[in-house]
């Protein structure tokens, strides 16, 4: 994986931002220099409102660099999410990005899991799509206990392993025909695998030949509990497993050293800043107990 060495900041223009159930809010940026640039996990830091001294880092979901825009998914947790949901088509935000080291997506000879849970879901569809651009293998798994904040559809693909019974699928990602499936707790939630996400992706892994295993990375990001399950997963299948980590930023640029996390190395053990040194880092260096 190579860190990316440019960081704009840039006045985006915001060109929708379109509320969902449960409180999430998918945004729409004018922001060229960040589309042009960015990668499938980084992320960039948004200032929430004029004069608010911490921005907010969110992942970026998709880059249209030939429109100049970015797609962000964010859920309204707090104070500084709250102000950035009330934004409207036309206000301009503060943004710098693209921040941080990508997922490492160059060998589309691979076939690449993309698990996702709740926010963490959009740098998936990132990796994803830019995979499926470049003639690419991705597979996507999403899990949310609240609805999914996308159009829903039946799959026409079959895959193996996954229950009959859980067919739905992300529209955009079929229409663009990459497979997808979802799990999630919640009953209400129809065609979607009952359970956690990092269980479905394992009936599949399950189900796969060895050969076929053998060519499998995954990626994943999502709240902590989920990427320990994730995990535990490639090394239950020795598949090669690499995380972006979900974190409270201050500067986001390396300066504040107030995202560290430990990890352990082939020379040691080390403290690296999430938001430069990672947020993607291979799940075998990160202690999860």
């Amino acid at each position: 994986m190579s860190r990316q060495a440019t960081i704009f900041e840039q006045l985006a223009r915001v060109q929708i931002n379109v509320a969902h159930p449960a409180e999430q809010y998918m945004m729409r940026l004018h922001a060229p220099d960040i589309a042009a640039h960015a990668l499938p996990g980084q992320f960039v830091h948004l200032q929430v409102a004029e004069g608010a001294r911490l921005r907010r880092p969110i992942s970026i979901m998709l880059s249209n660099p030939e429109q100049g825009t970015i797609d962000v998914l964010f859920k309204v947790v707090g104070e500084g999410t709250r102000l950035l949901a009330q934004k409207q088509a036309g206000d301009i935000l503060a943004v710098c990005g693209p921040i941080g080291v990508p997922f490492d997506i160059s060998d589309t000879s691979r076939r690449y899991a993309c698990i996702g849970g709740g926010v963490g879901i959009p740098p998936m569809i990132f990796a994803a799509d830019r995979l499926q651009q470049a003639a690419g293998h991705p597979m996507v798994f999403a899990g949310s206990e609240v609805p999914f904040p996308f159009a829903l559809t039946a799959s026409r693909f079959l895959l193996p392993g996954i229950p009959a019974a859980a067919m739905m699928t992300i529209q955009s990602l079929e229409s663009r025909d990459i497979p997808c499936r979802l799990a999630s707790g919640n009953p209400e939630l129809f065609g979607t695998f009952s359970g956690y996400v990092a269980d479905l992706a394992a009936l599949w892994l399950e189900a796969l030949p060895t050969e076929e295993r053998d060519k499998v990375t995954i990626l994943s990001c999502g709240p902590h509990p989920m990427l320990r399950s994730v995990a535990q997963l490639g090394a239950r299948f020795g598949v090669q497993t690499f995380v972006s980590l979900e974190e409270h930023m201050a500067c986001a640029i390396g300066g504040c050293a107030g995202c560290v996390v430990e990890t352990h190395e082939a020379d040691g053990t080390h403290y690296r800043r999430i938001c430069v040194d990672g947020p993607v880092f291979d799940a075998t260096q990160l202690n999860w107990d």
